[in-house]
């Protein structure tokens, strides 16, 4: 394991020649460099190339096909011989018709993210339907209630991390208000060239296996400077008890990913054109499979007007952080030649990048990546009111009174290492390495949905739940239970449900409830916005409400691939 380990900072010690290698990479194929000759380039298609399909019928083809992202050619599961597959595009209240055929040797399945449709519809295999098994053909049909950006990703194993992943432009049934002269999809995703079960399995062996933000001895001693010796040694000792680390930021990072904007490198420079003075929409979607990403574009503001979908309050911004499965749409009105749109992953390991340029072929500059910022108390143990703050970086928390919460009895057994008595329930808090970062960054406590979409009725129902974990054992649950151990959540139909969610673990997990809409609470009372995807941050209360008002058998889970195959999942049942 030493070994392994030293082999490992060896490589991350020489970032110039690993970005060197990746600068080599056009679109996915290697030109020149490859003994895969022609059949690389022909599977490997560049994501310029990549189709979009619009009508009311669809053929997808669910197969392996080669792509290289590092200067080594690597299997992927492609739909339509893509990564992403093809970006759909239907119209709200027409019915539509996908056929998939599967070609590989294993089952697979399609999940719409986001969209409203019978359970039958939905694409998990185990709830919805047995999945689609090798050489046959599943037909999907469905009416499309609603308009807005969302995505689509397979629910079977790890073929999600392999890039079976797309995007989804719903056009409204009334026309757009904000209709903007380019319109482009900035898909964010994370590739690594391991097997994703070996990336999986070195995660149980080790959590901290692909995290190399360890404190050092230099951190130690600037917190002597900075604290004093007593209370340096008293944090250390902390966090050496609690078995955790303060910079566990992300579970994998750049040492295996290789990040893609809408399936390219960095190096690739996916660009998308424009005129000066036009208005472009950008249709911003995280597809990885476990990483968080910070968006920004130098030199231009964001305004954001949809989240998840659904129409907000436009907000003016510098950077979005945009957790797993979320989706923001956000205009821009750029003027200069060329502006570099950066996303930098929220542990600071890498990043993907693309271009807004008035003519193919320009880059700007690419910043630096932001100095990892290690977890803070509050983010440890909620809300710290009564201690004393200028030990500890709280910023952009709010002063909010404590919350006692209740424990599951079953929530504290061997598979959980941390629990939180006294949860923050601020959501002006943007999180961890963006606070008083200089910069305008978006927070929940901005959007706000627009009044007409809203089920004003008062909850009649209420249930509770903590995320938990244990970062030794890399085991993840509700309420101390892994999935095969757990019963399923009843939500009677067509009740108006109040659901409070409490993180009682280090890590910020994108909460996602198949089939509803999650309609996010103030602390103060009313709802916030309305979303299908919902970032529970560390040591943090939240609430939403939703309207039971789908039967059937629907997925609630942590939308970290990793998180939800070791047991943050369960199943809603609405009768």
């Amino acid at each position: 394991m030493k070994q392994n380990l030293l082999k490992q900072q060896a490589l991350l010690v020489n970032p110039t020649r690993r970005k060197f290698l990746r600068g080599m990479v056009v679109g996915g194929v290697v030109a020149g460099l490859s003994p895969w000759g022609n059949l690389l380039a022909a599977s490997a298609m560049p994501s310029n190339n990549s189709q979009i399909l619009r009508g009311t019928e669809f053929d997808l083809t669910i197969a392996q096909s080669l792509v290289n992202f590092t200067g080594k050619p690597r299997l992927a599961t492609t739909i339509n011989g893509s990564v992403p597959g093809p970006t759909l595009h239907w119209r709200e209240g027409e019915t539509i018709t996908i056929r998939v055929t599967n070609h590989l040797q294993e089952f697979t399945s399609i999940h719409w993210h986001g969209i409203l449709l019978p359970y039958q519809m939905d694409g998990v295999p185990g709830l919805s339907y047995k999945g689609i098994a090798p050489g046959e053909t599943f037909t999907y049909t469905f009416k499309v209630q609603q308009s807005g950006s969302y995505w689509y990703h397979s629910h079977s194993g790890f073929q999600e991390q392999q890039g079976m992943y797309g995007a989804i432009v719903i056009e409204p049934a009334v026309k757009d208000e904000y209709i903007a002269q380019r319109d482009y999809v900035i898909s964010l995703s994370d590739w690594s060239d391991e097997d994703p079960m070996r990336v999986f399995k070195n995660l149980k062996t080790q959590s901290s296996y692909y995290n190399f933000n360890q404190p050092t001895a230099l951190d130690f001693f600037d917190d002597v400077a900075k604290e004093g010796w007593d209370a340096a040694v008293g944090k250390r000792k902390m966090w050496n008890e609690m078995r955790m680390n303060p910079t566990d930021l992300a579970d994998v990072s750049a040492h295996t990913y290789t990040y893609l904007m809408n399936g390219t490198t960095p190096a690739a420079n996916w660009t998308g054109l424009f005129k000066p003075g036009e208005s472009v929409r950008l249709r911003i979607i995280n597809s990885s499979a476990m990483s968080f990403f910070d968006l920004r574009i130098p030199g231009l503001k964001m305004t954001v007007i949809q989240a998840d979908g659904q129409a907000i309050v436009p907000v003016t911004v510098d950077e979005i952080r945009i957790g797993v499965a979320e989706t923001y749409d956000v205009l821009v009105t750029p003027r200069d030649e060329v502006y570099t749109i950066f996303a930098q992953s929220m542990d600071r390991t890498g990043y993907a990048c693309g271009s807004l340029a008035q003519q193919a072929g320009l880059s700007a500059a690419i910043p630096a990546l932001d100095k990892p910022e290690p977890l803070t108390m509050g983010d440890m143990m909620g809300d710290m009111s009564g201690m004393d703050h200028s030990e500890h970086d709280m910023a952009g928390m709010s002063d909010k009174k404590p919350i006692q919460v209740r424990h599951a009895k079953t929530e504290y057994g061997p598979s959980v290492d941390q629990r939180v008595d006294t949860p923050r329930t601020n959501l002006d808090d943007p999180g961890i390495g963006l606070r008083n970062n200089g910069r305008r960054v978006l927070s929940y406590a901005d959007l706000r949905s627009l009044p007409n979409i809203m089920d004003t009725r008062a909850a009649e129902h209420e249930i509770e739940l903590h995320l938990t974990g244990n970062m030794e054992r890399y085991t993840w649950q509700f309420d101390g239970l892994e999935f095969g151990q757990s019963s399923p959540v009843h939500f009677p139909y067509g009740k108006r449900i109040r659901v409070v969610l409490v993180n009682d673990t280090m890590m910020s997990h994108p909460m996602h409830l198949h089939g509803m809409w999650s309609d996010l609470e103030h602390p103060d009372g009313g709802v916030q916005v309305r979303k299908h995807t919902i970032i529970v941050q560390p040591a943090q209360r939240i609430s939403f409400l939703t309207t039971a008002d789908a039967q059937g058998r629907w997925a609630w889970h942590c939308h970290l691939l990793f998180h939800m195959d070791a047991g943050m999942f369960r199943e809603v049942v609405v009768a």
